[in-house]
């Protein structure tokens, strides 16, 4: 239930994190990597979220703030560097999961695609059940890729509103193999801070020095209209104008991309608004799918292409006249993220100015978190 909200946290988390490596990130012209590597040092989020049946006002505002807390993590810098972000996403405590492996399920691995992350975030339905909070935190630490790089910012984010003491695994035992991998838990209670207190919510997060928030999780996200946001959504439309499918997953990605456009905007006018800010962002990377984020990448190569996975108008294409196309929708695309982050900047001012004071709901809880964190590691927003 508070899952998504989790999730919300972990995204913003990601943004201040990552910092000083230099890992590059090879571009996968082949097919089958839906998910290519990153170039620098990484910032790891793993959101556990739980589905369990109280949890629905949770989810629906995860849903709602998702993209705005992309956006604030993406003003983040360390020592003047963007960081990269990776998400990975658990679900625990829904009766429609396996008994047999503690009510839990791997959703995502670390991945770098947006769009999948909400795809799934938006996926999720409650049931029931049974919420084991050491379990769920043991199998992140297991089963993900966390990698060895002493410079990588890596956090999990756990959202629920149970017991934390449920379960044969002691969270206890699941925060002392967190610490020696230098993971850091954050705990989320979706109901009084006190009751969080009372059933080991905080002293979960204490354990790993990480930070425990207790929320609203059945507030209602109040948008705030600006008189920028028709002139964004029109750029929207043409930002997605400039994409170049290719591989075998280019057409469904194409697909999955309008899917969460949509999504975005069955929320509201304004949710719409900050997920197409969020694709004008640096966050936001297809170069798995888009030949115009792909050749950017160090590793691509024109001659693997191949011809019957290009769009129709490309077939037939020399080397050349392809590359020619492609910074074509380059130029096209960087001039309409400037003028989305142009009137991204008006907007910004204008809700300042006409937002009210909200203080107890997921957003404000997750940005005060990593704000906290970030100070450790010597971040600042512009």
């Amino acid at each position: 239930m508070k899952s998504l909200q989790t999730i919300s946290l972990i995204v913003f988390l990601v943004g201040f994190l990552a910092c000083k490596a230099d890992t590059r990130k090879p571009v996968f012209l082949q097919e089958e990597d839906k998910n290519p590597a990153i170039s620098k040092t990484s910032i790891k989020v793993a959101l556990l979220l739980d589905t369990s049946n109280s949890m629905d006002g949770l989810i629906d505002q995860a849903k709602a703030q998702l993209w705005e807390i992309v956006n604030e993590l993406s003003y983040a810098k360390c020592k003047h560097e963007q960081p990269n972000l990776k998400i990975a996403l658990y679900e625990y405590g829904n009766d429609n999961l396996s008994e047999k492996n503690g009510y839990i399920r791997k959703v995502l691995g670390f991945t770098e695609d947006l769009d999948d992350v909400s795809k799934e975030l938006f996926s999720l339905t409650t049931k029931g059940g049974s919420e084991y909070c050491g379990t769920v935190i043991k199998a992140s630490l297991d089963q993900l890729d966390w990698g060895n790089n002493a410079d990588d910012l890596k956090l999990i984010f756990i959202a629920g509103n149970e017991p934390f003491t449920q379960g044969k695994i002691d969270y206890r035992d699941a925060a002392n193999v967190a610490k020696e991998k230098s993971i850091v838990v954050n705990t989320i209670f979706c109901g009084d801070y006190k009751h969080g207190e009372d059933t080991s919510w905080k002293e979960g997060a204490i354990l790993t020095y990480g930070d425990y928030m207790a929320i609203n999780h059945n507030q209602q996200t109040v948008h705030v209209p600006s008189p920028y946001d028709d002139t964004i959504l029109q750029l929207n439309i043409k930002l997605n104008k400039t994409y170049i499918p290719y591989g075998r997953y280019g057409k469904e990605k194409v697909a999955e991309q309008e899917a969460q456009d949509d999504n975005a905007a069955g929320y509201s006018k304004s949710n719409a608004v900050s997920r197409t800010v969020s694709k004008s962002s640096h966050f936001y990377k297809n170069s798995s799918w888009d030949l115009v984020d792909a050749e950017k990448e160090e590793n691509f190569n024109y001659s693997t292409l191949k011809k019957e996975q290009l769009p129709q108008n490309l077939q037939g294409k020399t080397i050349e006249e392809i590359k020619a196309y492609v910074k074509s929708q380059r130029k096209k695309r960087e001039v309409i993220q400037k003028e989305i982050d142009d009137l991204n900047k008006k907007r910004k001012d204008y809700i300042s100015n006409h937002k009210k004071e909200n203080t107890n709901g997921l957003e404000n809880a997750m940005i005060e978190a990593i704000k906290n964190q970030a100070k450790k590691k010597d971040y600042t927003w512009e």
